[in-house]
């Protein structure tokens, strides 16, 4: 799987992951268990790392830690979760008891959630990542409606990390964000990249343009997947799946050639033109 740089630290990091939203929200069943379990050895497999969750996602932070404790790959993960709440003290609360589900002594990247309360969250992940508690610290949303606020905090604070929506119907986050992204060295981490499912309603019986060939696309996930990933500022996109095959599918969309910025355009058009 390709890689992109981690501006702050100068690390690599797989341009595909995983997000546990709804998939991982599971109960104790031994076939969702498996199945979840299979998901993330995919990943592994592929030379993914990157799981995201956070408190909000029901039990998905203890599902993980669950079916990491008991994965005997030798694949070291990249774990992103969030602080979801108000308050320096129920925010540190909360990330603890995030470390405790998911079973970790230190948390590479530890998010503030839609950026509620962030300016006390990001307070706390500063000293958290001074004592090693955390590698890195981020802010997110899944909502352009929130982009000014976002740009606010990316222009102000000091972040490793942002997190937000981006996809071929919503690219918005290209005309300020992403840039700022390069400005300021803060990676994206890229949620969404299928607008919710709602592109494959709309792209449902479209057939693939031929020239996707030359990028090794055989579905319509793979050239979402592969449009996200080529914009410079993007660093690893995490499309959420419980399902082995489609983790596969995604997975295969971080390997081989890339669109480059004529066959992005190229792609756009044809969205443009006859999908929107």
């Amino acid at each position: 799987m390709h890689t992109r740089i981690i501006p702050s630290s100068g690390a690599a990091l797989p341009v595909i992951g995983v997000g546990t939203y709804k998939g991982f929200d599971v109960g104790a069943g031994a076939a969702q268990r498996a199945a979840l379990s299979e998901v993330l050895r995919t990943l592994f497999s592929f030379g993914g790392t990157v799981i995201d969750s956070s408190p909000m996602y029901g039990r998905a932070e203890g599902v993980v830690g669950d079916l990491l404790a008991a994965e005997r790959s030798q694949a070291a993960p990249f774990i992103a979760t969030k602080v979801w709440t108000q308050g320096r003290a129920a925010g540190i609360e909360q990330m603890r008891q995030s470390l405790k589900l998911m079973q970790r002594k230190s948390i590479d990247l530890m998010q503030v959630h839609n950026l509620l309360d962030w300016r006390v969250h990001l307070a706390t992940l500063r000293e958290w990542k001074a004592e090693g508690r955390i590698k890195y610290l981020g802010v997110t949303h899944y909502n352009s409606s929130a982009y000014g606020d976002l740009e606010q905090v990316m222009r102000g604070e000091t972040l490793d990390f942002v997190q937000l929506n981006y996809s071929l119907d919503e690219r918005e986050a290209e005309r300020v964000l992403l840039p700022l992204a390069i400005d300021r060295g803060i990676a994206v981490l890229v949620n969404l990249p299928f607008g919710q499912g709602r592109l494959f309603g709309k792209l449902r019986g479209k057939q693939l343009p031929p020239w996707v060939e030359e990028i090794g696309c055989i579905s319509w996930a793979q050239v979402l997947l592969k449009f996200a990933i080529a914009h410079p500022a993007v660093t690893c996109v995490i499309p959420g799946t419980g399902r082995p095959e489609h983790m596969a599918e995604n997975c295969r969309a971080g390997t081989g050639p890339m669109l480059d910025e004529s066959l992005r355009q190229k792609l756009i058009a044809y969205w443009d033109a006859g999908c929107r």
